[in-house]
C-alpha cells in the first residue's frame, strides 16, 4: 500500500470488524444477466447471473460484496467460476442496482435477504458456497447464526475479522461513536474516495473509482452507519465460526493473518489463504490466483 494510504488501512480494519466500472452494469460481466426478486418487506434487490450447464448436484456459488460495494465488483468471478459453477452476485439492499429503502439496515435483516434470495435463486436441489467479502462475511455468520447450515455447502470469508484476536486496532464497540463513523458524516465524498481508492493494492483507473463512490452514495449517510453499527461484541463472529460444521475457506490480506491464525488453531478443518501483497478486494487486484483457489474449494464441495 502506498504511504499515502497506510493511516487509511486502520478504518479499513475498523470497518470489517464490524463488520471503467459501472454501478452494477451487468454488460460489462460476460455472460452474466441481471435478475431481481422482491423480498418480504416488499423491497426490490438485483443480481447478477452468470450460469454454466453444471451437474444438479454442484454447488451454487453466491458471492456478497462488502459495505457500500455493488454487486458488479465481482466480474472477474462472475465471468470465470460462471463457468464451471452457477454464480450469482448479490447487490444488498441500497447497494448497486437494488433498491434503496428507507429501512433494514440490520444484521437480521439483512440476513434474511441472503436467507430469501437464495430461497428464490438456488433451486431446492443445489447447496450453496456463500462467498462474503468485509462487512458481507459477518452478514453471512449472520444468516448462519439465524437460519443454520442446511443450505450451506459452504462458507468463504473474505478480508473481514471474525472476532479472533488480535483485534483489530482502534475502539472496538461496533455502537461506539468513532472517528471512522464522524468522518462519514462530516466529509462523505471525501471519505469514500479515499476508501475506494485504498481497497486497491493496485491502481485502478478514475472513471471506475468515481463509479464506486457515486454508488456508493445512493443509501443515507445514517443507514450506511448502521451497517457498521451491529450490535453484537466481537466475539459473537468467532462463536459462530466455531459452529459451523460445513467446510470453511478464510482468504485474508496481512490485516488479518493472525486471525486466520488464530482461527485456524480453535478450528483446525478451517482452510486459510493469506493474499500477502494484495489490497482488501484481494479478488480484484489477484483475480486469478483468487477464481482458482475458490474453484478448487468449490470443486471439493461437490
Amino acid at each position: 500500500m502506498k504511504p499515502g494510504r497506510r493511516n487509511f488501512s486502520f478504518a479499513l480494519a475498523a470497518l470489517c470488524s464490524m463488520s471503467t466500472m459501472q454501478t452494477g452494469g451487468a454488460q460489462e460481466v460476460p455472460g452474466a444477466r441481471r435478475r431481481s426478486f422482491v423480498t418480504s418487506d416488499g423491497v426490490t434487490l438485483s443480481y447478477l447471473e452468470s450460469a454454466a450447464a453444471a451437474d444438479s448436484r454442484a454447488p451454487t456459488i453466491v458471492l456478497m460484496p462488502g459495505w457500500c460495494m455493488p454487486a458488479a465488483i465481482w466480474r472477474a468471478q462472475l465471468a470465470d467460476l460462471g463457468t464451471r459453477f452457477r454464480t450469482l452476485a448479490l447487490d444488498p439492499r441500497g447497494q448497486g442496482e437494488s433498491e434503496v429503502p428507507a429501512q433494514g439496515y440490520t444484521a437480521a435483516r439483512r440476513a434474511a435477504d441472503v436467507h430469501e434470495f437464495i430461497a428464490t435463486a438456488v433451486p431446492a436441489r443445489s447447496r450453496v458456497l456463500l462467498v462474503g467479502w468485509s462487512l458481507a462475511a459477518l452478514e453471512a455468520l449472520q444468516y448462519v447464526n439465524l437460519y443454520g447450515e442446511k443450505r450451506l455447502a459452504g462458507l468463504a470469508l473474505i478480508d473481514s475479522s471474525v472476532g479472533e484476536i488480535p483485534a483489530p486496532p482502534g475502539n472496538n464497540d461496533p455502537t461506539a461513536d468513532s472517528p471512522f463513523k464522524r468522518r462519514v458524516r462530516s466529509d462523505r465524498q471525501r471519505f469514500l474516495d479515499e476508501f475506494a481508492h485504498a481497497i486497491f493494492s493496485k491502481p485502478r483507473p478514475e472513471e471506475e473509482i468515481a463509479a464506486l463512490v457515486a454508488g456508493a452514495q445512493r443509501m443515507k449517510v445514517e443507514d450506511s452507519i448502521a451497517l457498521l453499527s451491529y450490535p453484537f461484541p466481537r466475539e459473537h463472529w468467532k462463536e459462530v465460526a466455531l459452529k459451523f460444521s460445513r467446510p470453511l475457506l478464510y482468504a485474508v490480506t496481512p490485516q488479518f493473518a493472525a486471525q486466520a491464525m488464530s482461527l485456524k488453531q480453535h478450528r483446525p478443518a478451517t482452510r486459510i489463504e493469506n493474499f500477502s501483497k494484495a489490497g482488501h478486494a484481494l479478488f480484484v487486484d489477484e483475480p486469478e490466483r483468487f477464481n482458482r483457489l475458490l474453484l478448487d474449494f468449490a470443486a471439493a464441495l461437490h
